[in-house]
Formats: C-alpha cells, structure tokens, sequence
C-alpha cells in the first residue's frame, strides 16, 4: 500500500461519527443539519432541463479538455466577473468540482525529486483536501494559523527561510472555509511577492466566490487581483466551482483557470487520470455559467438567513458576520466537542466542531472552541435552529 496513506487523518465527518457514537438525540425535536457545506436550495430548473435534454451524450466518451462551449462560457463568466481576458484553449480546463481538482493539482506540480522534502502550504483551519493531496503527493504540510485576533491573517513568519525555500505549492482559500475570509488586494500583493521569491505555485481555492453579502462588493479572485496589480498569471491557478454558486453539489462541475503552462501540464496528467466530464454535465455546466439570475437569488436567500440568525447567535456565542460563504465561525464557552455533542443530544442540531478542521501548531489549534455552522438549511429551518442553539447555550 501507499506508505503516505498511514499519513492521513480521519476526514472531519469520520471524526463527528466517532464523536456522536452513543449519543441519542432528544426525539422531540427533528434533526437539523447545519455542519456539512452541502447547499440545499432547490437546483434551478433550466440547469436540470439542460442536464435532461442532453442525456444523447452519454453515447459518446467526452474529451479531457472539455467542449469549446463550455470553455468558452467559462471564459465569458470570467470576464464578466473579473474582467479577465482568458483563452479558452490554453488557460481554462474544466474539471469534475474544485475539490479533485485541488487534489490532483498537487499530483501534478509536487517534485519530490529534489533532494529534500517538498512543502505545501496552507491555512489553518483549513479544508482537509489540502493536507490529503500534500502527503499523497510525496510532501509534507506546513499551516499558518488564521486566528480571529488577527483578522484570520496568516501568520508569514511562521516558517523560516529554510522552510520557505522548501514550498512548492501554497493553498489560499477565499473565501475561506471556514472562516469566511477574504483576501484583500494587500493580502495577494504579500502572497505574490513570496511567490516571487521562493517560486512557488498558488493555488487559489475560490468554490465560495458567488456566496456573498454586498452586491456593489463582490470578493476579490486570485487572477483579478493579479490583473489589478499589473502582473501575470505566471504561477497562479484559480480554482471555481458550480456547487455553491448554482445548487448542483451533485453535479461535480467546476473549472481551473491561470497559468497556461501549468495547465497544459495539468491536462497532460488529467488525460492519464481519466477525469473527463461527462457531456450531459457540461452542456447543464454551459447553461449555469450563462446565467446570472439564479445566483443573485441564491445570495439572497443567503443574505436573508445571515441576517436572520448572525445577531442572535452571537449573543451567546463569539461570532459575527462572515466577509463571504454560508458559515458562521462560532466560538464555544466549552470544548467544541463537548458543545456539539451536548447540542446533538439536548435539542438535535447537528454543527461541526471547529478542532476537526484544524491542527496544532506551536501548542495551538486555531478551530479549538470554535464550531463551523453551514446556514445551508431552509430559512424556516434555520430560524428553528438558531432558536435550539441559544437555549442551548444559555444553560451552560
């Protein structure tokens, strides 16, 4: 067996299975799932019409690069959105969602080769993707703490000049899961320069893009800030998905943008790999991409439960409105565990403790006492929930 597998830890929801075992539920209340990042707004109706009407193309064996029409509604949204000029045969690649995508970028651009070991960096909390591609890549991960004190800042001076000459790939996250975090032009001005000197890639996990609060003030992408600060895309890749923006986690549609030489050895690999999307899928990705008005009605019914549930969640816990996402970064008056284990038991909410998500560092881990809530449930379900959270924590 692969030896790096021994290296792997538990994924988060393994942990919450272990952490929940023996618990029953008070059977008054019925289950309300806040701790997972699956969006449960209804699919728009035209992404399942094109999905259905293109079902002819399971026929034939879909291409690795993906259909002109496809790369070229990417390349539109790009535009429109960042105001990006991207070529669509060398600097776009559809892939099957963000999360193998951001896997097997690593498998791509880690050179173990080199006579000592690799480093990939990464936030922390951070998603466990990162850490998984890391090891199985042949590397070792390096984490820089995102603590509230700090504005969830990463901390640069955490590795030494050694250990920065060592960094081959650093994973940024913005909007961050799970702290909502949003790099700010400054913030990728430092993340460019260090780039600069040590030569690593960038690999800027963006899935949460379309889920945000102000319309006039849309998040910042990691090839718009590089276009803003008259650079190029040399050792920068974008990573963009379907699942949040258009309600379709099932659908397993997303794209990498950036750097084309980059891609074009990512492509050479995912041709080996054998990722390809299927043709229904990217004709129902066309159709999504080139629509708008879904997704501003997803941000609204976003924008409505934030608005809802943030101020009277954090009377009793420490939180506050993210920058961008669908979490609330909570801190606990216990343990994380303790508070999700009590809350499952006592009133049937289900949150994910904040410890999963993170690891030591220098005696910290920056989730301990922290639980991600994902206000991907219904409005109603939502209010409901909140309501359950707030008994609960006044007891303790």
């Amino acid at each position: 067996m692969n030896p790096h597998l021994a290296q792997l830890q538990p994924y988060p929801f393994e942990k919450l299975r272990a952490l929940f075992a023996g618990v029953t539920p008070d059977p008054q209340y019925k289950e309300i799932k806040l701790s997972i990042g699956e969006p449960q707004h209804a699919t728009p109706p035209f992404i399942m019409e094109a999905l259905m009407t293109s079902l002819k193309g399971l026929a034939n064996y879909p291409t690795t690069q993906g259909i002109p029409a496809l790369r070229q509604a990417i390349g539109t949204w790009c535009r429109h959105r960042y105001e990006l000029e991207l070529n669509p045969e060398t600097e776009i690649l559809p892939v099957n969602g963000s999360r193998e995508a951001l896997f097997s970028f690593a498998q791509t651009v880690i050179n173990p080769g080199l006579g000592h070991v690799p480093l990939v960096v990464c936030p922390n909390p951070f998603y466990q993707i990162y850490e998984g591609a890391a090891y199985l890549g042949g590397a070792e991960p390096r984490f820089l703490n995102n603590l509230p004190e700090n504005g969830f800042a990463f901390d640069y001076s955490a590795l030494s000049k050694e250990e920065w000459s060592r960094v081959q790939l650093f994973y940024v996250c913005s909007p961050g899961n799970p702290t909502g975090k949003v790099l700010s032009l400054e913030d990728w001005k430092t993340l460019f320069a260090l780039s600069d000197k040590y030569g690593f890639i960038i690999a800027s996990d963006e899935c949460y893009s379309e889920i945000y609060f102000d319309e006039a003030n849309p998040p910042i992408g990691g090839l718009q800030a590089a276009k803003l600060l008259g650079r190029s895309n040399e050792r920068l890749v974008m990573f963009s998905s379907l699942s949040k923006r258009s309600n379709v986690p099932g659908m397993r549609s997303g794209f990498v943008a950036g750097d084309a030489k980059i891609l074009k050895n990512f492509l050479l690999y995912r041709t080996y790999h054998g990722c390809a999307m299927a043709p229904p899928v990217q004709m129902a990705s066309v159709a999504a991409w080139n629509d708008e008005a879904h997704v501003l009605d997803n941000r609204n019914q976003y924008r409505e439960k934030f608005a809802t549930s943030t101020p009277l969640i954090s009377e009793v816990l420490g939180t506050g409105m993210p920058d961008a996402g669908f979490y609330l970064w909570a801190r606990t008056p216990i343990a994380d565990t303790e508070f999700a284990r009590g809350l499952l038991e006592h009133y049937n909410v289900v949150v994910l403790p904040g410890s999963f998500l993170g690891r030591e560092v220098n005696g910290i881990n920056p989730g301990a006492n922290f639980v991600r809530i994902a206000l991907v449930a219904s409005l109603a379900e939502c209010r409901e929930a909140t309501d359950r959270i707030r008994q609960f924590a006044k007891q303790l």
